[in-house]
């Protein structure tokens, strides 16, 4: 069998390459301002973005040096060098300390910004992680077990979003409400969020927020969630809603998305119809769990084997895992764990499922793997060990079933985040 496992990583690889800050932050930066442009970015790809802001700034437009101030509250691992935004490394997906005081220190600095200022605000996902604000009455440790509950839930982000938001002092466009007194508020975005809601990219910190606190009271209802009674009594809180249109805060400020996943998954779909392959794109958006998904994926790659097709079968999104164990892995783990069970017969398929971000799940580690990849390879593996798939997902421990195999990805932070990419390639 020729080993698909080179293309499947030029496939992610691709789907990385084309939301990467390096590349597509510049085109989109405003002009310099009278006074000073201050940078207040989060999320996994913050560091970067920041970064990649500083050369336009500071090389391209020859900004002098003291004009340019701000603050990059990325994930553990995913700082990068900069010379005048400080880089902030915090808790993901768990939020810690260092999420706490940048987000303090992000809210203050907003507040400096005068009327002759640009507030940019640069976003990727997991700002909403790295920006922790608790609400009056909320303790740091009581909006960290909230957090973890939601994470063990199954909740798909966006419902994870709405309840994070109204106990924030910075989601929800109140970070807009902070900056208001600047003569511009500039968001640039990458989406990591389905449908590319600018209110759940990082929890919508500048734009207005839907969402009331009756939808965030009714989500902890559906998941059964076990809260604390502050957290009860802040989701009962008038002063706890989130801004809406029209707030005064919205004035000045402008929302642009710069990449989405689609973008992604389009540059994989070229790649793998230029090798040869019809596509079935199933689109950028997908939810659900990961195990089920990947079941309906499994019966679709059969039937094209059954027809004797060369296809590639490429989505993304963002899938979810409802926590029933106690092992190791995330969505895109689970994903390839439950295809290796389903394809454990069929030597001319293989697959990749891995979040472009770098990290799937995990303990908020750099060195955490991004998914798994599976093939030929894998499944006599899993005969000559006698492993069964099915026990691992039983324990939710596709990274120990993965590391027997040794079939997981670890490309390791990518320094950007618009989701999964998974594809399926039947030869």
């Amino acid at each position: 069998m020729t080993d698909r496992r080179p293309l499947l990583r030029a496939l992610y690889d691709a789907a990385v390459a084309a939301a990467h800050p390096n590349t597509i932050l510049a085109p989109h930066l405003r002009p310099a301002p009278r006074g000073r442009v201050i940078c207040l970015a989060a999320g996994k790809g913050a560091g970067a973005m920041a970064a990649a802001a500083e050369r336009h700034y500071l090389d391209t437009l020859k900004l002098a040096p003291e004009r340019l101030v701000g603050i990059a509250t990325t994930r553990h691992g995913y700082g990068v060098p900069t010379r005048r935004i400080r880089v902030v490394e915090a808790g993901h997906p768990v939020p810690d300390e260092a999420g706490l005081k940048g987000a303090a220190d992000t809210l203050a600095l907003a507040g400096e910004a005068g009327p002759d200022d640009l507030l940019l605000v640069l976003l990727t996902g997991g700002g909403s992680a790295n920006w922790i604000a608790p609400v009056d009455g909320i303790s740091f440790a009581q909006k960290q077990a909230v957090n973890k509950a939601l994470l063990r839930s199954g909740a798909p982000i966006g419902e994870m979003n709405v309840v994070r938001k109204h106990l924030s002092r910075i989601k929800g466009g109140r970070l807009a409400r902070a900056g208001r007194n600047a003569a511009e508020i500039v968001t640039l975005a990458i989406s990591d969020v389905p449908h590319d809601d600018p209110s759940a990219i990082a929890s919508g910190p500048t734009v207005p927020d839907p969402t009331t606190l009756a939808d965030a009271r009714a989500i902890v209802a559906k998941y059964k969630l076990d809260i604390d009674d502050a957290v009860r009594r802040a989701l009962d809180d008038p002063a706890n809603e989130s801004a809406k249109p029209g707030d005064a805060a919205f004035a000045r400020a402008t929302f642009e998305l710069i990449a989405r996943p689609k973008q992604s998954l389009d540059a994989a779909v070229k790649l793998a119809r230029d090798a040869g392959y019809e596509i079935i794109d199933l689109g950028a958006d997908l939810e659900g769990e990961a195990r089920e998904v990947a079941a309906d994926h499994a019966r679709l790659a059969l039937a094209a084997r059954a027809q004797g097709k060369r296809l590639a079968i490429l989505s993304g999104g963002e899938l979810t895992v409802t926590v029933r164990g106690n092992g190791r892995g995330g969505p895109n783990q689970e994903y390839a764990l439950a295809l290796a069970a389903l394809l454990k017969d069929t030597p001319d398929i293989s697959a990749l499922a891995g979040d472009t971000d770098g990290a799937d799940g995990g303990a908020g580690h750099p060195t955490d793997p991004a998914g798994a990849l599976i093939d030929a390879a894998t499944f006599a593996k899993m005969k000559a060990l006698a492993l069964q798939p099915q026990a691992y997902l039983d324990n939710n421990d596709a990274t120990t079933f993965f590391e027997a195999t040794g079939d997981l990805l670890q490309p390791g932070p990518t320094l950007t985040n618009v989701n999964d990419i998974r594809v399926i390639l039947v030869d």
